[in-house]
């Protein structure tokens, strides 16, 4: 008598005429529809937050010009000193990375600040200003000041330019919505923490005067573009 063989179960399911087998299409398609919704409202908020860009750059320059123009000369030589050094001698990545493990062993107690924090918080400007403060109580000079301001030029503009370099060397970036409101926020939370550094500095900067100026900027470009777009002419 023939033995009668029957179809194998493989993953719960018999292999008959017929049947399905569980699939993750539907949830790959899902993720991807997810996914480039979320890669959509990135874009849009980043857009949304360039004139925010643009208005605190030009605010936060305005107040600037309150200082003396050897101070400022100061910081912006720190600023020309990191251009020349990464455009012509070296890339000075290894510093970034030193302060991206210092955040992280700070925020190693909370796993989603890990992750934000490396990006939005400029660690050595911080650690700078900290210092000047400290100093500053034990010899003041205007000295002193100079060298904190070339230190805060050198350390913020690092922390932008390897900010942007890392957010844009994402990967599944398509539409770029993840680098230009990433970025975008970055670049506005660093001027506020520098804006911040000069309003304790010098009686002359005023961080009020800096976010209202830019505030109103950026409304203004706002109505501007609404009034062009949705009013009759």
């Amino acid at each position: 008598m023939e033995k009668k063989e029957f179809p194998k179960k493989e993953n719960g399911l018999s292999k008959f005429p017929g049947a399905k087998e569980p699939s993750g299409g539907a949830k790959s398609k899902l993720a991807a529809i997810t996914g480039g919704a979320f890669g959509i409202i990135k874009l849009v908020l980043g857009l949304c937050l360039l004139p925010f860009v643009y208005s605190s750059t030009v605010s936060f320059f305005n107040e600037i010009n309150t200082i003396k123009p050897g101070f400022q000369g100061c910081f912006l030589s720190g600023v020309i000193t990191f251009a020349v050094i990464y455009l012509f001698v070296c890339e000075p990545a290894i510093i970034y990375a030193k302060g991206q493990k210092i955040l992280e062993f700070i925020f190693g107690f909370f796993a989603p600040l890990v992750k934000v924090a490396p990006y939005v918080l400029p660690i050595y400007t911080v650690i700078i200003f900290l210092a000047y403060l400290l100093f500053s109580l034990i010899m003041p000079s205007d000295n002193l000041v100079c060298y904190a301001l070339f230190l805060l030029g050198f350390s913020i503009i690092l922390h932008l330019v390897f900010g942007a370099k890392t957010l844009r060397s994402k990967q599944g970036d398509t539409l770029k919505g993840n680098y230009i409101f990433g970025f975008s926020f970055v670049y506005i939370v660093n001027l506020i923490i520098i804006a911040l550094c000069f309003n304790a500095m010098f009686a002359e900067y005023s961080f009020v005067r800096f976010f209202n100026s830019a505030f109103i900027s950026a409304r203004d470009i706002f109505w501007a573009v609404f009034k062009q777009l949705f009013l009759p002419k």
